[in-house]
């Protein structure tokens, strides 16, 4: 069965599950919240999406701005189930982290952070954990070499393995590896899973790369067609072996790959659920959403009134409909595709995810 034959009692699935999100998007009920902390970080990572480095010419926002626009929000999100993710850069760069977190915790925010491991250890963990962290998300891109040359340093596969190996260990905090597939690692999928298994990780996130940031520069950070199908039944058999918990990342519609690739069907959360402050004080809906996407800044605009009463171009999504997706017989599962999958100026499709499943089965019949 091709990519695009999607079974019957799919389909009914499929369309249950599009009167839910246009409910969603309607309701807009904010309950994530990122922050890019700093930008900051101790890695030269080829694919990052914000060209991050050591010295940032933008310093790092002052605890007290974003609490601010924290507590402007209050009245319209219950704390309790709204997570605040600490991002960068690399977040742990910050020497007020554990005061943030106490700040959070004490207004009832659970709060995580993601992190590439090179400052983590068993004693900063117990220190964050004594401050309210509640999730944290490890980088793991392949083995030493892959990963070293992924991440700019010979020091951060080793730094990185050793700060997923302390997360098992911890049972007050909800924990994931994430690894960004690209053509170096691709062929490497099956020892990372072993190795991420008898270190006892339960849960594994799978990305691929989009060209945004540095990795635009990099052709070889994008899956071949062939792959980028292989990928799928990669993940597929590794669900039904049941030994780790796989999921793909929240990008893209895949066709009859839905709901066997991870827990939920396709839906891109930006902008309905998930809201970011950037660090320069900018309202996005995800960190990598930039330029035409922002949609307004915490030094200039109130943080609620923003979530309330902007966030159109994310909730009414019609706009997509052009190019190669204003034919698409998928278009009202996809909705155009995860929304940093299209061009911060122009507005395009970078990348569709059904049309390389499609060009890869085509390659692996031929």
């Amino acid at each position: 069965m091709t990519v695009n034959k999607i079974p019957l009692r799919k389909k009914i699935a499929l369309n249950l599950f599009k009167k839910y999100k246009d409910n969603e998007s309607k309701i807009h009920q904010l309950n994530y919240i990122l922050w890019e902390c700093t930008l900051r970080c101790n890695l030269k990572c080829i694919h990052c999406g914000s060209d991050c480095k050591k010295d940032s010419s933008i310093k790092d926002m002052p605890a007290k701005d974003f609490l601010r626009a924290i507590d402007e929000i209050k009245d319209i999100v219950n704390p309790n189930n709204t997570m605040i993710v600490l991002t960068g850069g690399e977040a742990l760069l910050r020497k007020d982290l554990e005061q943030i977190g106490i700040n959070l915790y004490q207004r009832g925010f659970p709060w995580g952070i993601v992190s590439n491991g090179m400052l983590l250890n068993k004693k900063r963990i117990n220190s964050l954990l004594n401050c309210g962290l509640r999730a944290i998300t490890i980088s793991l891109d392949g083995l030493e070499e892959s990963h070293n040359w992924l991440r700019g340093t010979s020091k951060s596969f080793s730094s990185a393995l050793n700060a997923v190996r302390l997360l098992p260990a911890i049972p007050e905090i909800k924990y994931d590896v994430v690894t960004c597939v690209n053509q170096r690692n691709f062929n490497e999928l099956n020892q990372i899973k072993e190795l991420l298994i008898t270190s006892g990780i339960k849960e594994w996130r799978i990305f691929t790369i989009f060209p945004i940031g540095r990795a635009k520069k990099h052709k070889e950070l994008q899956l071949k067609p062939k792959n980028f199908k292989e990928l799928f039944d990669f993940i597929s058999q590794t669900r039904k072996e049941g030994r780790i918990k796989l999921n793909y990342g929240c990008e893209g519609f895949l066709g009859k790959y839905e709901q066997e690739v991870r827990d939920n069907f396709f839906i891109c959360r930006a902008g309905i659920n998930i809201a970011s402050i950037l660090a320069d004080g900018s309202i996005s809906a995800c960190p990598n959403l930039r330029d035409n996407f922002i949609q307004g800044n915490i030094y200039k605009d109130n943080f609620r009134e923003v979530w309330e009463n902007r966030y159109s171009v994310f909730r009414d999504r019609s706009w997509t409909k052009t190019g190669i997706c204003a034919e698409c017989e998928h278009y009202k599962y996809c909705e155009g595709n995860g929304m940093h999958l299209r061009d911060e100026k122009t507005g395009e499709l970078l990348l569709c995810h059904l049309k390389q499943i499609e060009e890869g089965e085509t390659m692996s019949s031929s």
